[in-house]
């Protein structure tokens, strides 16, 4: 699997949301977030069922519609175009929410501003004076939800890695991230730090090591 976005390396945006689908388990109660990993609910692994929720009140969210099919009135949290899957159900904001509080739901992936070595997120603000907070409902995700996974680019537009040693930036949740999904690699946080689990093709994990903000470790068993 290869980008296709011209002569980029590593995965594209599309690509990176396909790997992510790939270590949802099958059955599972998923919920998704805005941006990249919106576009997961395109890709479910031959032979498995997942359960799209969208916490604007959607049990059962299907793929995006195809062009000129959309309904403007059946949208996720992020306000695209979405369809339904037989046996999908609607009920209240607050209800969604119970679900997720209650630990109802089983992955979530979510995008990051930062992640750090210790499974800390930060997505909703830089802190900066001039910043536009977007607390949506992450952190009620990530405080409620089993397993939190993370799509991201690697680095930053300027190149600032994204993946660090300590957020710098306002925290979603602390210790919450258990799987990093990048252009570049697959990287799980583990008790011992972060350990590399895959690399994108022609993507070396020296090159990794560069562009992460903090040690990384590669696992014996890694794939590429």
């Amino acid at each position: 699997m290869t980008s296709g976005e011209g002569n980029a390396r590593g995965w594209s945006r599309e690509q990176m949301a396909a790997r992510a689908a790939q270590d949802i388990p099958d059955g599972s109660y998923v919920n998704l977030g805005i941006g990249i990993p919106e576009m997961v609910a395109r890709f479910v692994p031959e032979g498995r069922v997942f359960i799209y929720h969208t916490e604007n009140g959607l049990l059962g969210m299907g793929p995006p519609p195809a062009p000129g099919a959309e309904d403007p009135e059946l949208i996720n949290a992020g306000k695209k175009p979405v369809t339904t899957v037989p046996g999908a159900s609607f009920f209240h904001h607050a209800d969604s929410f119970a679900m997720i509080r209650g630990g109802h739901i089983d992955v979530c992936v979510l995008g990051a501003m930062q992640v750090s070595e210790s499974g800390d997120l930060a997505n909703w603000s830089t802190g900066a004076p001039d910043a536009i907070p977007a607390v949506g409902g992450a952190m009620d995700l990530v405080a409620g939800v089993e397993s939190i996974f993370v799509i991201t680019q690697h680095v930053t537009k300027t190149g600032e890695p994204k993946i660090v040693e300590k957020c710098t930036y306002p925290l979603t949740g602390r210790g919450v991230v258990s799987r990093v999904f990048t252009d570049l690699a697959v990287i799980d946080v583990t008790p011992r730090g972060l350990e590399l689990l895959e690399l994108a093709p022609d993507v070396s994990l020296e090159e990794v090591r560069a562009k992460t903000g903090a040690s990384l470790h590669a696992s014996t068993g890694r794939s590429q």
